[in-house]
């Protein structure tokens, strides 16, 4: 029987090996919290971290894959919830319909574990993932929360960034 390394547990599936790994952590492991976006690896809601770097499991065949990687889904992120990317995004209120914030917390802790203190550049380049609610400006608020980076945006603060401009009458 094929296995898998998940959030540090060795786990048994029997998909057949053309099966993404999405589907497989999804419909045989029980993992919900990775989501089906768009199956073929643009909207990156579907984003785990395969030995630490950002993985768009919707297309990446299970068979691909050996029991000494190691895949960590949103659920192995913290098991208590208190990752610094997710007391970010609780404390800023990044999300707003959610459906692609997994997606989003999986890049972004592969980028912060591969560039612990990302530039503006940096957060815009490895942050591809699609958020149809915009809520791109709070992810790069919330990703330089984690990383202790002071907002720079002319002295404002991170929570300026989030502030909407009053409507002159």
């Amino acid at each position: 029987m094929p296995s898998l390394n998940v959030n540090g547990q060795t786990r048994d599936h029997q998909a057949e090996a053309d099966t993404p790994l999405l589907w497989v952590l999804r419909e045989h492991l029980g993992l919900t919290g990775t989501k089906y976006g768009c199956g073929v690896a643009q909207c990156g809601s579907c984003t785990v971290m395969i030995d630490g770097a950002a993985v768009r499991s919707c297309v990446v065949p299970v068979s691909s894959l050996g029991a000494q990687q190691r895949i960590t889904t949103i659920e192995g992120l913290s098991p208590r919830g208190d990752h610094p990317l997710q007391k970010a995004w609780i404390d800023l209120d990044v999300p707003q319909c959610g459906y692609c914030q997994s997606g989003m917390l999986m890049a972004a802790a592969a980028l912060l574990h591969r560039v612990p203190k990302p530039t503006d550049e940096q957060i815009d380049a490895a942050m591809t993932n699609i958020c149809r609610c915009g809520t791109y400006n709070r992810v790069r608020a919330g990703i330089k929360r984690a990383a202790g980076i002071a907002v720079a945006d002319k002295g404002a603060s991170t929570t300026a960034v989030l502030q909407v401009p009053e409507q002159s009458a």
